[in-house]
């Protein structure tokens, strides 16, 4: 059983109350608890081994765990407020690595004014464990989920893709800014935040708001690590594999009607010169993925990142 099996497992029996917008199955539960925002709720965890090696530097493990979160925070167009920490060590743990693992999540925390509410310390055999539970907010008019994408929708895609394990997944920019500059001047109809890959990901779009979608496979951006390591390893992902497949990119994927995007890519040259916006492909009503490459349109069956991935 594979993450998305155990998931599609244990969501069905989750209890609820009246104050669930949105549960599982978008990048943040969404909660109306009265007030006159939404608000955003969401967990993340990265783990020794898995997420980070022991040879990571501290601050980079720290920036690294709540980015993760304020990345999803990000995907729905949302701002973060609050955070707790929940911090799992082996028994002989070094005090000085923790202080510098702290500093990093503490930069990063003060940069997006964030507040560290407290947490919890426990034993981890073996490995160190840092687990995110971050509280945001989103105008109940503003909040943006992955299930509104629309046939003939434009697929865009910020920033570059593939090859994040050369230094991209510990230093990447959560893109809080560039999300509600989009919600606040077009009407975005999906978005998600790419972890897993953008094969992946999209998928998750797809079956949110019952569609398919069509790449462009000169459009897709591909992050010059990706190619570097093409060039010199001939076991390397071919570039165009890695982009859709490596996960990591923790960039933005949305879907706008297509009529918006021309005056999007304008609007946002001149917002983020420095920060590369694509659009890759469109929602189809048929369903299933395909990719347009020079020899014709075919489905495209690789995907991204999944944990317990089965053999």
């Amino acid at each position: 059983m594979n993450e998305v099996e155990l998931i599609a497992r244990l969501t069905p029996t989750l209890p609820r109350n009246e104050s669930v917008v949105v549960a599982s199955g978008d990048d943040c539960a969404v909660l109306d608890l009265g007030g006159p925002e939404f608000v955003l709720f969401k967990t993340d965890a990265v783990v020794e081994g898995v997420h980070f090696t022991s040879d990571t530097p501290p601050e980079k493990i720290g920036r690294k765990a709540l980015a993760r979160c304020l990345s999803d925070i990000a995907a729905m167009a949302g701002k973060p407020n609050s955070a707790l920490v929940t911090l799992a060590l082996p028994k002989n743990f070094d005090p000085e690595r923790i202080d510098r693992i702290y500093a990093g999540l503490n930069a990063l925390a003060s940069l997006h004014g964030v507040a560290i509410v407290g947490g919890e310390t426990t034993k981890n055999p073996g490995r160190v464990l840092i687990s995110i539970a971050l509280l945001g907010t989103v105008g109940k008019d503003k909040c943006v989920l992955r299930s509104g994408a629309k046939a003939d929708d434009a697929i865009f895609v910020t920033g570059t893709l593939g090859g994040s394990i050369h230094g991209w997944h510990l230093d990447f920019e959560p893109r809080l800014r560039e999300a509600r500059w989009l919600r606040a001047h077009f009407n975005i109809h999906a978005m998600i935040d790419l972890s897993d890959g953008l094969a992946s990901d999209l998928r998750h779009v797809m079956k949110a708001s019952h569609v398919g979608a069509e790449l462009l496979a000169r459009a897709i951006p591909i992050r010059r690590e990706a190619k570097q390591v093409a060039r010199a390893e001939s076991s390397a992902k071919p570039p165009l594999l890695a982009a859709l497949t490596d996960g990591e990119d923790f960039e933005l994927l949305f879907t706008v009607t297509s009529k918006d995007a021309v005056p999007l890519l304008d609007g946002w040259k001149e917002e983020f010169p420095t920060l590369p916006l694509s659009c890759i492909g469109k929602i189809t009503a048929e369903p299933g993925l395909r990719l347009r490459d020079k020899d014709g349109v075919r489905p495209l069956n690789v995907h991204g990142y999944t944990h317990f991935e089965k053999s």
